[in-house]
């Protein structure tokens, strides 16, 4: 990857869609709240912390995710910890930012829902003041819980709708397919939410199927198992169904041996509308320019497909119409110079 491509992709205006607020969390950030707020933690320091960020599959991951969210008490920690995520965004020139937050990780130990949203809600709006990154929330249903537990957050959430664009479904894939939340997302689409779901990340190409057909979704959070099924690709294509893939975090979890082996550039060559995103940065090795750079250096991509990506953040976005057109005439803008 030479410098001026290197430079073209990391200053291109984009969007962020699938950024894990929680797994933006960094080691250093962890060890502060947890002296802020006086909770013991299971490593000594900071740098046996990142050494525990060896993980074998995404269950490893999720338990060391959860023992570090423990650390996250008050509105001024999911503030401080959103804030230092969205300066790393602003120096990756994301423009938009769609954040997930999975509000049943904080709930479940007590800390109150307002807390939670008014915390992470607040550092994305004097964001948008400061830099004019623009954005919205997305409250994530635990699916190794109940849809029960489903719908009671979102009887939390109602007092806070105006602060929510959509709802996903995210943590463990294995034995927990997406027609398990049917009816808790039912009652979104009823409340006007935009729906998304992790699928085909571990989980089976049906369960992208299931997300499709059986939750209804806009928008698919990973999704790149789908090209062990043709017919599911060629729907994915035509239909214009976005992918929200995370490279890094792909080869983290081993859904791919290494970057090399990554599938992005197919799913582009398919016609199918991929964008590239973090997931969780803190964890898996590099916010969004670290992805865009990890996949261009190992796939040869080149000018075409960071236009076409950064073209895809903005289509698969859920801002208003004109503002979209806006930031894609800012695209065509950048790679015209």
């Amino acid at each position: 990857m030479d410098q001026q491509l290197r430079d073209l992709v990391c200053g291109m205006p984009k969007a962020e869609l699938h950024i894990h607020i929680e797994g933006s969390l960094e080691p250093e950030l962890i060890f502060d709240l947890a002296r802020r707020n006086g909770v013991a933690l299971s490593w000594p320091d900071v740098e046996a912390l990142r050494q525990a960020y060896s993980f074998t599959d995404l269950q490893s991951f999720l338990d060391i995710y959860y023992a570090g969210a423990s650390v996250l008490l008050t509105q001024q920690d999911f503030y401080d910890m959103t804030w230092a995520y969205l300066e790393r965004a602003h120096a990756d020139n994301v423009h938009h930012v769609e954040i997930f937050f999975d509000p049943q990780t904080h709930t479940g130990r007590g800390v109150p829902f307002a807390a939670v949203i008014d915390g992470i809600h607040g550092a994305l709006a004097d964001a948008g003041t400061r830099w004019g990154i623009s954005g919205g929330l997305i409250m994530c249903f635990l699916r190794h819980l109940s849809e029960e537990d489903a719908m009671a957050t979102l009887q939390q959430a109602l007092p806070h709708l105006e602060k929510i664009i959509g709802v996903g479904l995210d943590s463990s894939e294995h034995g927990h397919p997406p027609e398990k939340f049917t009816a808790a997302f039912a009652r979104c689409r009823e409340l006007g939410l935009h729906l998304v779901a992790h699928a085909g990340e571990e989980g089976p190409p049906a369960y992208i199927w299931s997300a499709l057909d059986v939750l209804q979704v806009e928008r698919i959070d990973h999704g790149v198992r789908c090209l062990e099924d043709p017919a599911l690709a060629e729907r994915l294509a035509s239909s214009g169904m976005a992918l929200t893939v995370c490279p890094l975090s792909n080869v983290k979890l081993r859904v791919f041996n290494e970057i090399g082996d990554h599938n992005l550039a197919q799913l582009l060559d398919a016609g199918i509308a991929a964008t590239v995103n973090s997931d969780d940065p803190a964890y898996f090795g590099g916010y969004i320019n670290d992805n865009f750079i990890a996949v261009f250096k190992a796939l040869g991509m080149d000018r075409e497909h960071a236009k076409t990506l950064a073209r895809n953040s903005f289509n698969a976005s859920f801002m208003p119409e004109h503002q979209k057109q806006a930031k894609l005439a800012e695209v065509e803008a950048w790679f015209s110079r």
